[in-house]
């Protein structure tokens, strides 16, 4: 067991403020920091204690490793909560913070390093016996000719990806053998810029799959569970924008034999913590493509549908507690959505910070506001321009999409653009009612309205 009194919340916006309150409903103190962008932020009024960071740049703030582990030590934390983003999954910082005496709230600098490597968090998979995509099994070679002996043996199309990376950068589809070379190459270059390693491999490439991600917990004792699925598919440029539970039109039981196998694979690398399997699907199949090891955006969709606090549920894992249910005490319970508002033109998705003049949250019987909005907050230009959670939980998808529905139109933010109307035109999109969109629906749906179909 860890004691743990007092938690230093590395992060900002809505997610730092969901982390100062699963803290007072754990029992411990809170530390919260700021850059001078943020120094009106939310969550500050709810910590225990409250430190400036640095400036606006996060290289100079938030992503500053020796600058937060100081403040941690300085206020007297025990623990560094990351949130997600900034230093959530860097590898460097979680070494760092052990270093320093700190318990870290995730998984060890081991495990974050092996599944920040694509190759080798395929690797695992095929031990573990998560289903995968047909493709190399190590980073692809320099030699030409050696490139196209895989590539014809994964066949076409397929998907040129960074093995270091993520966001869509460092991928380059490949529809046949005269495009491979100049897609290698590409990809290497961008991830060399991106992520500073030129390292890529090729996998099958699905025409039309969904984004389907595995929630899991795991403890020091050897326990892990699974928490059902979440269905991700509406994307814009591999960016998430609505997320939902459980998946349409996956049988309960495959779900519970890749929840099984992500269990497994927990318990055969000592992942400690929150972690997301993702994997696209389709025709029946599930394909692993990468593992997050920290909490989700879209974590509060899951604690809708299973009753659980996942983020409580991370301090007390890090204090050393065995996880607080077991997999027979979760029962997935209705349908929740949720839709990510941001500081964006809702036509061209164009970033638009600026002063909230009024901000009416929604509310009533299904619904939960996720956010750090308030009358006369100024929305700064420097980070993510995600400003509000709208999640809907109802007894099924129709009442949850009828509540997601109702809540657009009562929220009002005025004083800056919000994608607001897109979420409530989306609600209304006949293929989305349906369910069971691929991740490409969405931007194809946006060409054909521009007309470019």
């Amino acid at each position: 067991m860890c004691d743990i009194r007092r938690v230093l919340i590395a992060n900002r916006g809505e997610i730092a403020l969901r982390i100062a309150r699963a803290c007072r409903v754990a029992g411990v103190e809170s530390v919260g920091i700021y850059s001078q962008a943020d120094a009106a932020s939310a969550h500050l009024l709810l910590v225990d204690q409250a430190v400036c960071i640095g400036p606006a740049a996060s290289a100079q703030s938030y992503l500053d490793i020796e600058r937060v582990i100081r403040v941690a030590i300085l206020t007297g934390a025990d623990a560094i909560h990351p949130g997600y983003g900034f230093l959530s999954e860097n590898a460097d910082f979680a070494a760092a913070v052990e270093q320093a005496g700190l318990v870290l709230i995730g998984p060890d600098a081991a495990v974050m390093r092996l599944m920040g490597d694509k190759i080798a968090a395929k690797q695992q998979m095929h031990r573990s016996g998560v289903p995968c995509l047909p493709g190399s099994d190590d980073a692809l070679p320099e030699d030409t000719q050696a490139i196209h002996a895989i590539a014809d043996n994964i066949g076409y199309p397929l998907i040129i990806k960074a093995a270091n990376g993520g966001g869509g950068r460092g991928m380059r589809v490949v529809h046949d053998r005269t495009g491979l070379e100049a897609a290698v190459v590409a990809a290497q270059e961008e991830a060399g810029r991106a992520f500073g390693k030129r390292t890529v491999y090729a996998e099958r490439y699905l025409q039309h799959p969904r984004h389907i991600e595995v929630q899991i917990l795991a403890d020091r004792a050897g326990n892990a569970v699974w928490l059902g699925m979440r269905d991700c598919s509406i994307q814009r440029r591999h960016q998430k924008l609505v997320e939902e539970s459980p998946p349409v039109g996956i049988s309960p039981e495959a779900m519970r034999n890749v929840g099984e196998r992500c269990v497994q694979a927990c318990l055969d690398m000592g992942y400690v913590g929150a972690g997301t399997f993702e994997f696209l699907y389709e025709d029946d199949t599930f394909s692993f493509i990468e593992m997050n090891t920290r909490v989700q955006v879209e974590h509060p969709v899951t604690e809708m549908v299973t009753g659980m606090d996942i983020v409580r549920e991370q301090i007390l894992i890090a204090m050393g507690r065995p996880l607080s249910m077991t997999q027979a005490d979760i029962n997935l319970r209705g349908h929740a959505i949720e839709c990510r508002i941001t500081a964006e033109d809702p036509d061209t998705f164009q970033p638009m910070p600026g002063r909230v003049e009024t901000w009416r949250p929604p509310g009533g019987p299904g619904i939960r506001v996720d956010t750090q909005l308030y009358d006369g907050y100024t929305i700064p230009p420097q980070y993510d321009s995600l400003i509000a959670k709208i999640i809907a939980h109802g007894r099924d998808r129709a009442d949850a999409m009828a509540c997601m529905r109702a809540a657009l139109e009562e929220m009002t933010i005025e004083g800056v653009a919000t994608t607001a109307a897109f979420h409530r035109r989306l609600m209304d999109d006949p293929a989305f009612r349906k369910g069971a969109v691929s991740i490409h629906h969405l931007e194809k749906s946006m060409k054909r309205d521009d007309g470019h179909a």
